[in-house]
């Protein structure tokens, strides 16, 4: 069965839906939505350094099932569905190695104003908040990172997962749950250390 894009006249005009007037593009999917895949892709734990080949993993499994795609919900859910895929796999093939992420050499570098001190400060709290994140299930990860750092309001993360505001709510509240056990767990491993 082939997927196909349709014509819609409202706001998403733009961004392709599935239809019956013409096949689903996969280069017309990546420019209209690969931004929202990579900033997706980094709400579920993947590493900047990984960032693009997972991009292009995601967008190979785009090219591969697009046909599945029956367009009863947004591309967006569809897509968001598929990095979840991709990244759970990404975490647990960097778990099985054993991998800890290095602070990327691309990171900007403080302003000069700032001291040694607050320049180590702040990157002590980047790698504990990372540390928790990463502690926490993916799919709660993902909306806790959208609401409380991305700053999204619910109706928009409810737009693009294509959920009522109410299971965003709920999924929410789980997730701030799952953020505070998982703060629990990485401060009594910090408070076991020397």
């Amino acid at each position: 069965m082939a997927a196909f894009i349709r014509v819609n006249s409202t706001a998403e005009a733009s961004a392709p839906r599935i239809g019956r007037e013409r096949p689903l593009e996969v280069a017309e999917v990546h420019a209209a939505h690969a931004d929202f895949v990579w900033r997706s892709l980094a709400r579920l734990g993947v590493r900047n350094d990984d960032l693009p080949d997972m991009l292009q993993e995601v967008f190979m499994v785009v090219h591969r099932r697009g046909d599945t795609y029956d367009g009863s919900s947004k591309l967006t859910s569809w897509l968001f569905g598929i990095c979840l895929r991709v990244a759970a796999g990404y975490r647990r093939r960097a778990h099985r190695r054993h991998e800890r992420p290095l602070e990327s050499a691309a990171e900007p570098v403080t302003a000069a104003e700032a001291g040694p001190e607050q320049t180590l400060a702040a990157k002590q709290a980047r790698a504990r908040l990372a540390d928790v994140l990463d502690g926490m299930p993916i799919d709660k990860r993902a909306i806790f990172v959208m609401f409380e750092i991305d700053a999204m309001s619910c109706a928009e993360i409810a737009g693009a997962l294509d959920v009522p505001v109410g299971t965003v709510h709920s999924r929410l509240s789980a997730a701030r749950e799952a953020f505070e056990a998982s703060l629990k767990r990485d401060n009594a491993r910090h408070a076991r250390r020397p």
